[in-house]
């Protein structure tokens, strides 16, 4: 998913659906086909080698497999239904994914709160209209869609953990539900407070939208998608005729504002565990506490026509030709109920193992969620059609000998659209076990969405990211690597980092501070079909991934096509390299420009930075003693003067992966405490914006608006407190006791 750039102390994030009838013989047919001729290359690869060769290149080999056919034919096979956490065609999933994975591979299920909706409405009525308009909570096909009969399986038209209640009162119209849309309506003198909100969807996700109208004073949130942004041009034709979403279509989503299992909150919701109740859960400051509904755009719009008082500015209309948005409130009133069920049910985490040789308790994790609000082609099943292949070419390798120093851990994630609640809970439940042994943790969620390449890492991982996609063939472009394109497009190549709550990666890197990367293909403001009826098979094919070439990309090198695996060889790399290849100079360099973003912000103020900074020339030191030292101990591994199972590049490896935990804090960040890193995190106004120190951003924030010296002085306290996990990371990383 799309995620902002880090170049402010709070980034602004930009807005990131039955079976063919020879659906299922295509399933079986095109995997087998593709893995005989990959058994094929397998034994010219080995024929072709030199003899005497004792140690095949297994990288080499690795990049030698491969096929789009099987990538297809996955994806095909994950999306026939509609698979929403909890239900059965969920566990239909969960049976493909655990029969695909070449590896030993077992099922660790959770105990959760989830939601459905049992009922929800929406009427229109207002003065000289004569009648009640009631619009449909259903969603109508395209013609001949290949899908259709499975659409009638989809749960839409609902928002997860919305509070069942009727509400009729005139409507008022908040742009996209920002603070600061709710801001400029007061400066207007629209009072809010007892009515309907109109929003749409784009800057900030729905969980954000629905607590800011709360907020607000608001008694329900009712959520569009502007065809201004998702619509094309009114020109253009929208799908299935182009990518664009058409006028009868929503988004759907969760309104959970925490992670992880709502009945749980800071602990894993393991057999026997104590538990919230279902009505306290419901009841917390992380729940929306309004009812809230998705609303088609054709049925917005006339909700428009009704709206009346002051025209809103440019930059709150809608596309030319539309209707002209006005601020309300009223005379429009809206009649808007929802029920829903908000219940305990079962979730499945699905997990193969490759097992370490040499380190077998030090673990490179892969992971990638599995349920989806509807069909998931792009959302999640691009990333977990990549996975399957994946762990088949890492088996392949392993048939003809291969074997990887550390151990691989393949991980399909359940209930993640609910807030990421697979993952987290079994973070939590293997929180010590993880902080001593996790050496990465590598996502992918909505891998393919276009043309494109955006990563998101932490910082000491960059070099390597640089280093494989050199040898990445761009999957548009057979002339150059990902590498040319990337630079093409920035310079240096754009990485963007992992401070938001938008996937899986979360738990790792915010909740026990592991060296974690996320990758897609696929820029711009998220994608026209995200959470809709139409992230399905059809879409991806046409205008995702025609050919499946992205998804080849993403998971191994095509030998015809010469493009290699990005994923794939990161983990080859982590999970084989003697030393560790991970360099923390980027972070010193990252954190300097971050203090000074921060200096910025409290200037004129009595805080001072001067901790950090000296905290930060501490870090590059130290980041340059431990490159001088990898270097040397690389030069005596070549050189045979070191064996691989030395001591000593042990405890350096060991400092290299737990230098990143120095960033976290036991006592979390302040206002979100379940957030331990100090550095990245998601912000405390929209968890889909990566909040640069976000405890001192949050901190500056809560002073801003009080301006005591109190507020100010609790800054200052922020910045000591990040400049002394900055300087333990330091010692971590030089081996230094004071």
């Amino acid at each position: 998913m799309s995620r902002p750039e880090t170049a402010s102390l709070l980034a602004p994030s930009p807005p990131l659906a039955k079976p063919h009838p020879r659906g299922r013989f295509l399933c079986l047919l095109s995997p087998m086909l593709a893995v005989l001729g990959a058994s094929l290359a397998v034994l010219l690869f080995f024929a072709l080698q030199p003899a005497p060769n004792p140690v095949p290149n297994y990288e080499a080999l690795f990049l030698s497999l491969g096929s789009n056919e099987t990538a297809a034919s996955h994806l095909r096979a994950l999306t026939l239904h509609p698979h929403v956490a909890g239900t059965k065609a969920n566990a239909v999933t969960t049976r493909y994914v655990l029969d695909a994975l070449s590896f030993p591979a077992h099922i660790t299920p959770y105990s959760i709160l989830l939601s459905y909706p049992i009922h929800r409405s929406l009427s229109l009525s207002a003065p000289g209209r004569g009648v009640i308009t009631s619009f449909s909570p259903k969603q109508e096909t395209y013609p001949n869609d290949p899908y259709a009969a499975a659409v009638a399986e989809t749960i839409l038209m609902f928002y997860a953990y919305a509070a069942s209640r009727s509400v009729s009162a005139e409507a008022v119209y908040a742009n996209y539900g920002h603070e600061e849309d709710f801001a400029y309506q007061a400066s207007r003198g629209v009072d809010v407070t007892g009515k309907v909100t109109i929003t749409r969807y784009g800057r900030i996700h729905c969980e954000d939208i629905a607590h800011n109208a709360c907020a607000a004073g608001t008694m329900a949130v009712v959520v569009y998608i502007d065809p201004l942004e998702y619509g094309g041009t009114p020109a253009e034709r929208w799908f299935p005729d182009s990518c664009w979403l058409p006028l009868n279509s929503v988004q759907v989503g969760s309104l959970f504002w925490g992670v992880g299992d709502p009945t749980t909150p800071m602990w894993a919701s393991s057999e026997g565990c104590e538990r919230v109740s279902v009505e306290e859960a419901m009841n917390t400051d992380d729940m929306p506490l309004i009812p809230a509904l998705p609303v088609l755009a054709q049925d917005t719009m006339e909700i428009h026509r009704a709206v009346g008082e002051a025209v809103v500015p440019v930059d709150w209309q809608g596309r030319e030709g539309g209707p002209v948005y006005c601020l309300g409130p009223g005379p429009a009133v809206l009649n808007l109920t929802y029920l829903g069920n908000d219940t305990m049910s079962t979730i499945e985490n699905v997990f193969a193992i490759i097992e370490g040789v040499e380190e077998p308790d030090r673990y490179v994790i892969l992971g990638n969620h599995r349920d989806a609000w509807t069909f998931g082609a792009s959302d999640p099943n691009s990333g977990t059609a990549a996975m399957i292949e994946l762990a088949q070419r890492f088996s392949m390798l392993q048939k003809h000998g291969w074997r990887p120093r550390r151990t691989i851990i393949f991980c399909s994630w359940d209930a993640e659209e609910y807030g990421l609640t697979g993952s987290t809970e079994w973070v939590e439940e293997n929180r010590e076990m993880l902080y001593s042994r996790a050496v990465a943790y590598l996502n992918i969620d909505v891998s393919v969405v276009g043309p494109g390449f955006l990563p998101s890492t932490t910082p000491q991982l960059d070099e390597l990211l640089q280093q494989v996609t050199k040898v990445v063939q761009d999957p548009d472009n057979s002339s150059q690597t990902v590498y040319d394109s990337w630079i093409k497009s920035s310079i240096p190549p754009r990485v963007l980092r992992l401070g938001d709550g938008g996937s899986d990666y979360s738990a790792f890197v915010q909740h026990v501070g592991i060296p974690s990367m996320n990758i897609i293909f696929g820029e711009g403001p998220g994608y026209p079909v995200y959470h809709s009826l139409y992230d399905d098979y059809v879409w991806m094919a046409k205008f995702g991934d025609p050919g499946f070439r992205r998804h080849v990309a993403v998971e191994f090198w095509l030998d015809p096509l010469l493009a290699a695996s990005i994923w794939g060889m990161m983990a080859l790399r982590l999970a084989n390299e003697e030393i560790l290849p991970f360099n923390y100079m980027s972070y010193a360099i990252e954190l300097e420009e971050y203090t000074k973003t921060v200096e910025k912000e409290v200037k004129g103020t009595t805080v001072t930075c001067s901790p950090l900074y000296n905290s930060i020339r501490t870090l590059r030191a130290a980041a340059t003693k431990v490159n001088s030292e990898q270097k040397e101990l690389q030069k005596q591994l070549l050189s045979k003067q070191l064996n691989k199972d030395s001591l000593k590049i042990q405890q350096l490896n060991d400092r290299l992966m737990q230098t990143e935990r120095a960033f976290t804090s036991r006592e979390g960040i302040f206002k979100l405490e379940w957030f331990k890193h100090l550095v990245y995190g998601p912000s405390d106004q929209n968890d889909w914006d990566t909040a640069i120190y976000p405890g001192i951003a949050n901190a500056i924030a809560s002073a801003w608006s009080s301006n005591t010296s109190e507020s100010w002085k609790f800054v200052q306290q922020e910045v000591y407190r990040v400049a002394r996990a900055v300087t333990q990371a330091s010692a971590i990383l030089s081996c230094r006791l004071t």
